[in-house]
């Protein structure tokens, strides 16, 4: 009988196509959106609107002024645990093999009827940095209501939408609005920051309490688990997470792009000046994540974990 000839190869692409064409693809939209925007405010109705509507809804008269020393600490330490539990977060979804457990202590006071379920090093980390983060948190809401900061995070005026409007086709175009965030911030940035605090923010906490262990069981809450269903919480999650990730991206670009010093005194040394204090602060910040980043391993959270559980290997 005759042979039959060989299957011809599929054609296969090189690993480096697809994100070349993605980033090919991202240059050519942004190209798009700048060329648009630039267009757009050389019209006359949007020059007239950017005009009226420049970028910065007014705040009251009883705003504070700067940003407080507390606000500072409370912004280091915001982003030190976002930076840790983004970190955490990503091994409890991809790791398959984890390569410690940890198990509660049941006595005391959090001694409870039910025998504690054994999880990951990895999650019992994830779980210990959002609680130091919902209590960051906390501190942060009692402040910022307190002190009357919270103004320049909830808008007060329906012109934040129009000036938002404007800020974004300002920074579209690359011709971006004049900004002064020790006074005022422009009202994109007011709106996105809003959505951070009282959106993302708890949307993370609700979803990942669905998730824990903490939840009551079907057997306790039958209704409250039909009502919201773990599907949901895993929907949202990981979404939500991907978008800090982006919100730290570009917030730390426009840090750095629309006066580097300035902005970095404003969030670090609690001044409104141009000198380097504010960037000394950042860098050993800066250091102090990566540190933390590099001693978040089971060499080294073995010895912590196990003074308020037991560690195993398996």
């Amino acid at each position: 009988m005759p042979q039959s000839s060989p299957a011809k190869p599929g054609l296969t692409r090189a690993p480096w196509f697809r994100p070349t064409a993605v980033g090919v693809g991202a240059v050519v939209v942004l190209a798009i959106v700048v060329l648009g925007a630039k267009w757009l405010r050389s019209t006359a109705a949007v020059s007239q609107f950017i005009a009226t509507y420049p970028g910065h809804a007014p705040l009251p008269s009883w705003a504070p002024d700067g940003l407080p020393a507390w606000l500072n600490v409370l912004h280091f330490l915001n982003m030190m645990f976002l930076t840790l539990i983004v970190r955490t977060g990503l091994q409890v979804r991809f790791t398959t093999r984890p390569q410690g457990y940890w198990k509660r202590s049941n006595k005391g006071f959090l001694k409870t009827k039910g025998q504690p379920k054994k999880i990951s090093l990895d999650l019992w980390l994830h779980l210990c940095l959002d609680a130091l983060w919902v209590l960051n948190g906390v501190v942060f809401f009692v402040l910022m209501f307190a002190t009357g900061h919270w103004v320049r995070l909830v808008p007060t005026s329906w012109d934040v939408f129009p000036h938002a409007v404007s800020a974004a086709l300002q920074y579209a175009s690359l011709d971006w609005p004049l900004e002064d965030g020790w006074v005022n911030y422009n009202a994109l940035q007011q709106l996105t920051y809003f959505a951070v605090v009282f959106l993302a923010a708890p949307l993370a906490i609700l979803t990942g309490l669905r998730m824990s262990a903490v939840w009551p069981t079907n057997a306790k809450a039958p209704r409250l688990n039909k009502a919201y269903p773990m599907e949901w919480a895993r929907a949202v999650h990981f979404p939500v997470m991907g978008f800090f990730v982006v919100f730290v991206i570009v917030h730390v670009v426009l840090v750095l792009t629309t006066g580097a010093l300035k902005n970095l005194n404003h969030m670090f040394a609690a001044h409104d000046g141009g000198d380097w204090l504010g960037f000394i602060l950042f860098a050993v910040g800066v250091l102090v994540i990566a540190g933390l980043w590099l001693l978040a391993r089971p060499l080294f959270l073995r010895p912590v974990a196990s003074l308020m559980g037991t560690v195993t290997r398996n």
